[in-house]
């Protein structure tokens, strides 16, 4: 790849929320790709995990793709784990203080995060380093001088601050500690470019940087990624919200759950998870908008090429089929009815009123014969309409009830 193209596919499915500070970053980029040239040397990029939890999702992986891309052009990575930060807990992402762990929680959850991680990133090519190695190091005077290159008020500005300052919600000392520790990460490695999530924007563009400046070292350029909604295309994907698709659970699992997710969010799982360059997706949408490629087919497609990177191929091909013939020859039609459902109806009276059946006792009979389905589900005994889905009486009549 040329300049010009590495830095387009570097930026691939970044969000800055500021177009004016994306230009600024996209030349800084270009920039330090252009004198690592020039110099015939590396660039040294990170991006931190604190290890809060034992298993990782697909929306954990985002950065480790971008950490790809980089190790893939040949520039040198730091997997750290965050084995201090993590004892403070990173406010970035949370509307209330995150519970503080202990060192036995963090030492076990670190255990499998760097062998989850080799499913993504090069393993003969990642360093993997603690930042305890130097934070542990730092006195009370080296935190407040830290503290010196930063003001209050530029804490309070953050947007999950200053919504639980206007509720009265307590913002505790702690917290503002984890954007000076996490800064001072990018320091201790002199570190050319820092990778993460938009909730992080904070304590790389507004930390890492300034404290880079504050001390002697040129400020890093923050690749700042966008955050992958879970299976529902809306929410953040979180264990709370149980939308999340798992990289530890199998082949089939992940390639299911991937299939779930709607159609309007497959573009951003194009470009922050795949392998696919910027061009290759331009086309999957080009085909998509002419519709000479069907939107299943490209899910399809999708979903095999992410279970491909954390299984192997011959396991994705295999999830595929599986997929294919627990699904798609259950013969449920692309194209179908549809009826909007009234208020009050029955299994019943949306079987008669749709001429699925030719009486209500016929009706009644398929029902107790299990010969009526509700996405999939067999419906026991006639009853208020459950809920909107694709409704099967018999084996070949569907209709979608809205």
């Amino acid at each position: 790849m040329n300049i010009d193209e590495q830095v387009e596919l570097l930026m691939q499915g970044t969000d800055y929320g500021d177009e004016e500070l994306k230009k600024s970053m996209t030349a800084e980029l270009r920039e330090r790709l252009l004198i690592a040239q020039k110099e015939n040397r590396p660039l040294q990029v990170y991006c931190g995990y604190d290890p809060t939890s034992t298993d990782l999702h697909l929306g954990h992986t985002i950065s480790m793709r971008k950490l790809r891309q980089f190790q893939d052009l040949g520039h040198e990575v730091t997997f750290l784990i965050g084995s201090y930060t993590a004892l403070v807990g990173d406010p970035s992402d949370k509307n209330k203080a995150r519970p503080v762990l202990t060192e036995e929680q963090v030492n076990e959850n670190s255990k499998t995060y760097a062998e989850q991680a080799f499913r993504v990133l090069d393993k003969t090519k990642t360093k993997i380093r603690y930042n305890g190695e130097w934070l542990s190091k730092l006195s009370l005077v080296d935190l407040i001088r830290l503290g010196q290159n930063f003001t209050v008020q530029q804490f309070l500005a953050r947007e999950n601050f200053s919504k639980r300052l206007e509720k009265g919600e307590p913002i505790y000392l702690h917290e503002t500690f984890y954007a000076l520790m996490q800064g001072y990460d990018a320091v201790a490695m002199n570190t050319d470019v820092q990778a993460g999530g938009s909730d992080q924007l904070f304590n790389i563009i507004v930390a890492g940087r300034k404290l880079q400046e504050a001390l002697g070292q040129k400020p890093l350029v923050g690749i700042i990624t966008g955050i992958l909604p879970g299976t529902d295309g809306v929410q953040r994907m979180s264990k709370s919200t149980g939308n999340i698709v798992p990289i530890n659970t199998g082949a089939d699992d992940m390639f299911g759950k991937l299939m779930s997710v709607p159609d309007s969010a497959m573009g951003i799982y194009m470009r922050l998870v795949t392998r696919w360059s910027p061009q290759e997706i331009a086309q999957i949408e080009k085909d998509l908008a002419s519709n000479t490629l069907h939107p299943r087919d490209a899910k399809m497609k999708m979903a095999q090429e992410i279970t491909s990177i954390f299984y192997s191929d011959e396991e994705a091909k295999s999830a595929q089929e599986n997929f294919i013939k627990r699904f798609q020859q259950k013969e449920i039609p692309d194209e179908m009815p549809e009826y909007n459902l009234q208020p009050n109806q029955t299994v019943v009276d949306v079987i008669i009123a749709n001429k699925m059946a030719e009486s209500k006792s016929k009706a009644r009979s398929l029902i107790e014969q299990k010969g009526v389905k509700l996405d999939g589900e067999v419906i026991e005994k006639d009853m208020p309409f459950p809920h909107a889905g694709v409704l099967q009486v018999g084996k070949r009549k569907f209709l979608r009830v809205k």
